[in-house]
């Protein structure tokens, strides 16, 4: 499912003395199945344009189009936009509200006008077996019971029972321990992998864009800096710390192994790459 945004802008309180500019001239095209980050320092725009996606916030001007349908056309219902773009706010566990997990999850088919009592338990089991949370151990528990990162993966199933096409999640391991992050994040990878979803994520942890994303989107001031691939973005180094982010640690450290004369590719961005490129460089020099 393709997504296209031309020309858009966004005022919050238009002709007020609050009146504050949140996007400036926006244009992006996404394509079926790709898998990208969107980053920015705070307040760039990041959280109003990706409410702009499923018809959650309307442009002061442009225009959005998921699969060439306008959003802002009365001939298309925004209630099917949502069935296709999956929003995942930051702490999603917040709105859990049910009494049991899987009454939770199902809240989001029920809402979109799914009936059938037997469709609705297999879109639970599934997005559940998803998440990675087994289904008769979790089904009858309050969400409340759980931990950080399993409030977080229900949260995010009920999302995913809804089956949508796009799955957008502003900042999905906020405030989770490092074992949580990891099971979210490979968990979205999975969504990604295996079913071809399409994945826009918000992340302030250039580690975690290095490590899953295939594009990223740098935002500032309302407006798109960068557009490009893991290695385009975050060779502008310069210019994403004057806007106020950073690279990965690799990158710094692939930096500074070269300044000390390490004949080291400057395509490292993840932990992973660093050790297979040091033990590269290492086995060079015993065999010289």
């Amino acid at each position: 499912m393709s997504i296209k945004i031309e020309n858009l802008n966004h005022v919050y309180m238009p002709n007020s003395p609050f009146e504050k500019v949140a996007l400036k001239n926006i244009n992006i095209e996404i394509e079926n199945g790709e898998f990208i980050a969107l980053i920015g320092h705070t307040g760039s725009g990041k959280s109003t344009l990706i409410q702009h996606i499923n018809g959650l916030l309307k442009p002061t001007s442009g225009s959005i189009y998921i699969d060439n349908n306008e959003l802002d056309s009365k001939e298309v219902s925004l209630s099917d936009i949502r069935k296709k773009v999956g929003l995942v706010f930051q702490y999603p566990e917040y709105q859990l509200f049910e009494e049991t997990v899987e009454k939770d999850i199902a809240y989001g088919p029920k809402n979109i006008g799914i009936d059938k009592e037997e469709e609705i338990n297999d879109l639970v089991k599934k997005s559940m077996e998803i998440v990675g949370l087994d289904y008769e151990r979790y089904r009858n528990k309050s969400p409340f019971e759980l931990s950080g990162g399993e409030k977080r993966r229900v949260a995010i199933a009920g999302i995913v029972a809804m089956e949508p096409s796009v799955l957008i999640l502003d900042e999905p391991t906020a405030g989770l321990d490092p074992i949580g992050r990891d099971e979210i994040l490979n968990r979205i990878k999975e969504l990604h992998d295996k079913y071809n979803m399409t994945i826009i994520i918000v992340s302030h942890s250039m580690e975690d864009v290095a490590r899953f994303a295939q594009r990223i989107i740098v935002m500032n001031n309302g407006s798109i800096e960068l557009d490009g691939s893991c290695s385009e973005v975050f060779r502008q180094v310069d210019l994403l710390e004057r806007l106020g982010l950073a690279v990965p640690e690799v990158k710094y450290l692939q930096m500074r192994l070269k300044e000390a004369g390490f004949n080291i590719s400057d395509e490292i961005y993840t932990i992973e790459e660093a050790k297979k490129e040091i033990l590269r460089v290492l086995g060079e020099k015993n065999n010289a």
